[in-house]
């Protein structure tokens, strides 16, 4: 199955343990992250499938720069001549998705955590060390709302990359999480709302922080960038991301 819907006008695009989501509006989309690079095929088959033509996309969004949310970020800016939107504080890392430093070594973690082994190497598969970056992206500034299909708020969020932003669709009661919070981490392997490792964060503490603005959104559903939608409210997923901590 290429995707699923999770919620009204939602449908999440997934491989290798990595999430992407399609939003309907009408007959407009907007793409939210680009996944892994092998994610542009599946992607454009979602598109067919709902009925849709690639030219009824009209905005990529990213949650942060990182390369498993960038994969095919510079195909589609591109091919369908479409913005590419993040936070000012993540361009440079859009135009170079490896130049960032997480707060420990990520190469030693399959070795404390070896479930994550397969995680990992079907990330690798998948494309992960052959992401493009992406530049001339749009800002979202001090916008309270995005004009493009869907009309998401962007939600700061920073600390695991310094710009992320998570995006609510408060008339869906649905916030796309990004990877301020997941539900399946692929430095660890483990599953439920947390933090994803500090092999991958910048700046773990602000991570932590960030939750509060996660959960300030109210949102009954929340779709993280890894792991599996969660439906039982965001502010309990934050609850549990706290006790849990960051490995």
């Amino acid at each position: 199955m290429d995707s699923e819907q999770v919620a009204d006008g939602i449908h999440r695009i997934g491989r290798a343990h990595t999430n992407c989501y399609l939003v309907q509006d009408g007959r407009h989309l907007t793409l939210v992250d680009a996944g892994l690079p092998s994610m542009w095929e599946q992607t454009m088959r979602v598109i067919a499938g709902l009925g849709h033509a690639p030219e009824d996309v009209r905005a990529l969004l990213l949650t942060h720069a990182h390369f498993d949310h960038i994969g095919f970020a510079a195909r589609a800016q591109r091919t369908l001549r479409i913005p590419v939107w993040v936070h000012e504080m993540d361009a440079f890392l859009a135009a170079h998705p490896y130049r960032y430093k997480p707060e420990r070594n990520r190469f030693l973690y399959p070795l404390r955590y070896p479930r994550s082994v397969p995680i990992l190497l079907g990330m690798t598969r998948a494309g992960a060390l052959n992401v493009r970056g992406v530049e001339g992206v749009r800002s979202y500034g001090q916008a309270t709302e995005l004009d493009v299909p869907g009309h998401p708020r962007p939600v700061f969020t920073p600390g695991h990359t310094d710009g992320h932003c998570a995006l609510h669709f408060p008339d869906r009661d649905v916030v796309v999480t990004g990877d301020a919070l997941v539900t399946l981490d692929p430095y660890t392997a483990r599953t439920g709302p947390q933090v994803v490792a500090r092999a991958a964060t910048t700046h773990p503490d602000r991570a932590l922080d960030a939750l509060d603005a996660l959960a300030a959104t109210g949102a009954g559903v929340a779709l993280p960038g890894h792991g599996e939608p969660w439906n039982d409210g965001i502010a309990r997923a934050v609850e549990i991301a706290r006790r849990q901590g960051i490995r």
